[in-house]
């Protein structure tokens, strides 16, 4: 792996949802900015963000209307007034979204909804913006885009109902039902293009700037789309589905650390055959456009390349499925051909937790990506995990985290899911008989790993408890709330942090 693709450096997780903001949800105005100076104060150089799609039900950014859309309820308001389609006016009766330290998701978004038809109403009238944003939506992105706006404004028609309940003409694509909804619902086609146009404006300035200050952003591609998706609706035949669109089996994992019923996320599974007589090319413009959006991406799910597991649509649980083989080393040759990068050049961070791993291990280290150590697991009751990710086993080749979006915050999993033995290998470890900040003692051990990278979620920079955890795996709904306030990262330990990374020697060169 080159070095300039991975230096010795570290950053922080925190998804655009969780900023602060007087709107409802985070975005990506002024404390979108204001965050990426917090972390050049800190001396760090990476910002992880989970998933930009548009999100559906459970507001998941693991669930998403589509792999290429950005999430429009992240659009700044405060931005849209300095371009004129709002007024401050507009914005001067702002509900009271409370609390501020949780996403007020039902809200927030009828709010943001209403603010951006209004916006599209004035947009019209500018007649440069629109000759802009027509450019933008047939020259880059119309290969996907005309689809997900015309499914966006045949799901808001239907009630929000997936597209397996609509006609069967309209869930089957038939040439007459496309051209047909195209001309009834011409007008919220341009209006969800506008959208989309308005998102990568902002998004693509925010991370012009985060880069113009040295700060990379890693995004997060999910392996698997969601059912209810524009990719699935557009493309049936990539996925395996029955004659009316409906999986004939679904993604997840067997029971594991996270669930004893294993997970069953519903996810359709891929036609691998059918991606591979394409020469995988819906995989690579989907590569190629998150790696226009980040400067690196890590691929949630990664095993799943090597052996997936593959669960019965019926099953109420994820027991019950089997491993099968995935695309392998294969899937990524194509991919290095058509990114046009060497396969020792893929900008890709590999996700690989889990048990019983198989080959997928070998895998990531025949491609050279970095893998992830949990620095959570380094102390609990299996050997093996241990062995894995205790601080001394870890590889220059690794990224490592205190907890990622899945886990409890550091606080959280010291007080409520370690036992007294747990306490006591991680103190006889560090070599201290009391560990009164076990957030800082963590932070201090992912530091000074032998990794090139190391990522803390911003919770446990705080060193909030188990009220500031993002997302439960396996609990469907209330999870993804979580927001800082502004007041916490004004007053955020940066200076300690620094000195830290300094000493860690991981402050950007």
């Amino acid at each position: 792996m080159a070095d300039n693709l991975f230096p010795r450096s570290s950053g922080i997780l925190l998804h655009p949802t969780s900023l602060p903001g007087p709107y409802g949800i985070g975005d990506l105005g002024q404390w979108a900015y204001d965050f990426v100076d917090y972390l050049v104060s800190a001396g760090q150089s990476i910002w992880q963000v989970l998933p930009l799609g548009p999100t559906g039900f459970g507001e998941s950014p693991y669930q998403t209307h589509s792999s290429f859309a950005g999430n429009t309820n992240l659009i700044s308001l405060d931005l849209l007034v300095e371009r004129g389609w709002l007024s401050p006016d507009d914005l001067a009766d702002v509900p009271n979204f409370a609390p501020s330290f949780k996403a007020d998701y039902e809200r927030a978004i009828r709010y943001h909804d209403e603010l951006l038809s209004l916006a599209y109403d004035r947009f019209v009238t500018d007649s440069d913006a629109r000759a802009a944003c027509d450019r933008w939506c047939a020259e880059d992105e119309q290969w996907w885009l005309d689809d997900f706006a015309l499914f966006m404004a045949l799901k808001e028609f239907h009630g929000g109902a997936p597209w397996t309940a609509w006609t069967e003409d309209e869930a089957l694509r038939t040439s007459q039902a496309l051209g047909a909804s195209r001309k009834m619902h011409s007008t919220r086609i341009r209006e969800h293009r506008f959208r989309q146009w308005v998102f990568f404006s902002q998004w693509n300035d925010l991370k012009t700037y985060a880069n113009e200050r040295g700060v990379r952003i890693i995004g997060d591609l999910p392996i698997y789309v969601a059912h209810d998706s524009s990719d699935v609706w557009v493309s049936p035949e990539l996925f395996d589905l029955d004659q009316r669109g409906n999986p004939n089996f679904i993604a997840g994992v067997p029971p594991d650390y996270f669930s004893s019923t294993g997970q069953r996320w519903g996810n359709p599974l891929y036609v691998w055959e059918e991606h591979r007589n394409t020469g995988y090319e819906w995989w690579i413009r989907r590569v190629s456009a998150v790696l226009r959006r980040v400067d690196i991406v890590r691929i949630d799910h990664f095993r799943a390349f090597d052996r997936y597991y593959k669960i019965p649509a019926d099953r109420p649980t994820a027991q019950g499925g089997r491993w099968v083989n995935g695309p392998k080393l294969e899937f990524f040759r194509a991919l290095s051909d058509g990114l046009g990068r060497e396969l020792d050049e893929l900008p890709i961070i590999a996700e690989d937790l889990g048990d019983d791993l198989g080959d997928a291990i070998k895998l990531r280290e025949d491609l050279n990506l970095p893998g992830m150590a949990i620095l959570q697991f380094a102390f609990g009751e299996n050997p093996a995990e241990r062995d894995r990710f205790q601080p001394h086993k870890h590889v220059r080749n690794m990224v490592v985290y205190t907890g990622t979006h899945d886990n409890n915050t550091v606080l959280g999993w010291w007080y409520n899911d370690t036992s007294e033995a747990d306490h006591q290998r991680m103190r006889d470890y560090v070599g201290k008989t009391v560990i009164p900040d076990p957030h800082w003692e963590l932070i201090r051990l992912g530091m000074e790993s032998g990794a090139h990278t190391f990522i803390v979620p911003m919770q446990d920079v705080l060193g909030l408890g188990s009220s500031a955890r993002l997302n439960r795996p396996g609990v469907p709904s209330g999870q993804w709330r979580w927001r800082v306030t502004a007041r916490q990262l004004s007053e955020a330990p940066w200076e300690r942090l620094n000195s830290m990374t300094r000493t860690a020697n991981r402050l950007p060169k």
